[in-house]
C-alpha cells in the first residue's frame, strides 16, 4: 500500500491571540490619548477666546468690587438738582384717581425736562401725586399739584463711581443689565472650569497647580469663619 504525500508545510502565520489583545490594547490607549489632546484643546481654545470676549466686562466687575468695598472713596461726588415747571392741570384734576394720566405725565418729565430713569413708585394723595424715577446712581422725585399741574422735580446725581457700583449690582438698571449680569456669572464658570482642565494636562505643574488652589479656596473659608463677625 503507497504512503500519501505529506500535506504542503503552509508559510502563512496564523493570528497570535497574545498579538490581538496588544493591538485593542493600543487601539484603545489611542482613542484616549486622542480625546486628551482634543480636551485639552478645546479647553485651551475656551480659556483664550472667552477671556478676550469678556474682558472688559470681568475688568468692569472687578473694579466695580473695590470700588463698592470703599464707598467712602468717592463719597462727595453727589449733585442736587431742582427742576420747576407746569403741565396739563386736566391731566391731574380729576376726581376719579383711576383716570389720572400716569402715562402722559411721565413722559413730559422725560422729553420736557430730560428726567431718566424707569418710573419705580406713582403715589396719588388728595392734594398733589409724586412721581419717582430710578435709574444707576440717579434718582429724580417729581411733586405735582393736583389743582394747578405746577411739579418740581428734586433730581440727584451721585457721579460715575456710583453708576458703576449700581450696575455692579444689578439695581435700577433693568432687565437687559441682569441677563449681562447672568452672562458675565456664565463666563466666569466656563473660564474657571476651562482654566483648571488646562492645568490637569501639565505634567510638571498639575500637583502645584491644584496645591495652590487648594490653599486659595481653604483660605477664604478661614477667613470667613475666623474673621468674619
Amino acid at each position: 500500500m503507497s504512503k500519501l504525500p505529506p500535506p504542503p508545510l503552509s508559510t502563512e502565520r496564523k493570528p497570535n491571540s497574545t498579538v490581538i489583545a496588544g493591538n485593542a490594547v493600543a487601539k484603545q490607549k489611542k482613542g484616549k490619548s486622542k480625546f486628551k489632546k482634543a480636551l485639552a484643546s478645546s479647553s485651551r481654545w475656551l480659556h483664550i477666546y472667552l477671556s478676550m470676549i469678556s474682558f472688559a466686562i470681568l475688568l468692569f466687575f472687578a473694579v466695580t468690587g473695590l470700588t463698592l468695598n470703599h464707598p467712602d472713596w468717592f463719597a462727595d461726588h453727589q449733585t442736587t438738582t431742582k427742576i420747576e415747571g407746569t403741565l396739563n392741570a386736566g391731566w391731574v384734576n380729576v376726581s376719579d384717581t383711576g383716570k389720572i394720566a400716569k402715562l402722559e405725565i411721565a413722559e413730559h418729565f422725560r422729553s420736557h425736562d430730560k428726567i431718566k430713569g424707569a418710573v419705580d413708585e406713582f403715589r396719588i394723595d388728595d392734594l398733589s401725586c409724586t412721581v419717582s424715577f430710578k435709574g444707576p446712581g440717579y434718582t429724580a422725585d417729581a411733586f405735582v399739584d393736583r389743582e394747578s399741574g405746577k411739579y418740581t422735580i428734586n433730581v440727584i446725581n451721585s457721579g460715575i463711581v456710583a453708576v458703576m457700583n449700581d450696575l455692579h449690582k444689578g439695581r435700577d438698571s433693568g432687565k437687559s443689565w441682569a441677563w449681562l449680569i447672568d452672562v458675565s456669572a456664565v463666563l466666569m464658570t466656563v473660564l474657571s472650569a476651562s482654566g483648571l482642565i488646562l492645568i490637569l494636562f501639565i505634567k510638571k505643574k498639575r500637583a502645584n497647580g491644584l496645591l495652590v488652589a487648594a490653599i486659595g479656596a481653604v483660605a477664604c473659608y478661614l477667613i470667613y469663619y475666623l474673621l468674619v463677625p
